[in-house]
């Protein structure tokens, strides 16, 4: 009798275990039923992870709080991105990093959210080193005063230089796009989760427009529609709101003006009584505080998102928080 009751013991335990692995093989299962999409940097992160929701783990690839532009992926960040299902970068001009591994991603989607945006010209040489107009065709002609300057110039340009300005995403009219883009090419390749993705894109759609009529509202009226910023990340949303976006370096943050350019740069801040001249949390800010101190003008941050702190996550900000503080920040040169 005692030998029946080991038995039946033991039959119930194999049946509690072998449930117990169903559980856990059906768990796995969809685990891996899930999408695995890596994004490059905090706006992409952002608008991927709305498009996506449950169907997908969505990871960001560029630490938070790293400067996006300086960012070179590291042989771990690239064996990440190889075991994605997906891969969400901005454009070949802000990431320009992503030509030379794309090769090694046949298998991957590789979704560029701007591609179907057409670019403006970077501001780099015209407007913010208008001293050195035209040395690209005749270095060897300047002055030789000019000399040690153009050195700089060239290595600063050397670094991280964009031809094109990527900054499309603080544009909430082409941060839509980026979000249709990003949805389209995703329902393409999985056509089964097309209709919540397209959902999903929808519904935070909606509220980027509801952003963008923020905007509009606030310079409707406004007399006053120039401001100065520390980096020439702001030309598109200029352009959507008629804005005129005055910069201290150009689209790369790392370029420094030269002395005529902050000299030409003081003269502006006079002649136009701005009020205000903004800088940004993850860059240096010594240039814009100096150009600060020599006109009494007040600092204030502009942020262009390309990273977001953990703190800041974790205090629950977002691309349209940060949107919403950048527009509450421009009220104070645009009036």
């Amino acid at each position: 009798m005692k030998k029946v009751q080991l038995l039946a013991s033991l039959f119930v335990g194999m049946l509690v275990l072998t449930a117990c692995g169903d559980k856990q093989n059906t768990a796995e299962k969809a685990n891996s039923d899930k999408l695995q999409v890596m994004t490059t940097f905090y706006p992409m992160y952002e608008f991927t992870k709305n498009i996506v929701g449950d169907a997908g783990e969505v990871e960001l690839l560029i630490p938070a709080g790293t400067e996006a532009h300086d960012y070179e992926p590291s042989a771990k960040d690239l064996a990440k991105i190889s075991e994605a299902d997906a891969f969400v970068y901005n454009s070949s001009e802000f990431e320009t990093w992503v030509a030379n591994v794309e090769k090694n991603l046949s298998d991957n989607l590789l979704i560029e959210a701007a591609s179907t945006i057409e670019l403006a010209e970077g501001e780099e040489s015209d407007a913010h080193d208008h001293d050195h107009e035209g040395e690209e065709h005749d270095h060897e002609a300047e002055d030789h005063e000019h000399e040690g300057e153009e050195a700089h110039d060239h290595e600063a340009e050397e670094a991280h230089t964009h031809a094109l300005d990527p900054h499309v995403w603080l544009d909430p009219t082409l941060a839509i796009k980026e979000v249709e883009n990003i949805s389209a090419q995703l329902s393409e390749k999985y056509p089964e989760k097309k209709e919540l993705f397209e959902k999903n894109a929808a519904s935070y759609i909606t509220e980027l427009k509801e952003l963008d009529a923020e905007f509009q509202a606030a310079f409707k009226d406004a007399k006053n529609k120039t401001f100065v910023t520390q980096h020439a990340a702001f030309g598109y949303l200029a352009k959507q709101y008629g804005l005129t976006q005055e910069a201290i370096s150009g689209v790369s943050p790392d370029q420094e003006p030269s002395p005529s350019r902050l000299a030409e740069l003081k003269h502006y801040v006079e002649d136009h009584e701005v009020k205000v001249i903004y800088f940004e949390e993850n860059a240096s800010s010594k240039v814009a505080e100096t150009l600060s101190n020599e006109t009494g003008v007040e600092l204030a941050v502009l942020n262009p998102l390309e990273s977001l702190t953990n703190k800041q996550i974790e205090q629950g900000k977002t691309y349209i928080t940060g949107m919403k503080e950048n527009l509450k920040a421009l009220q104070k040169s645009i009036r």
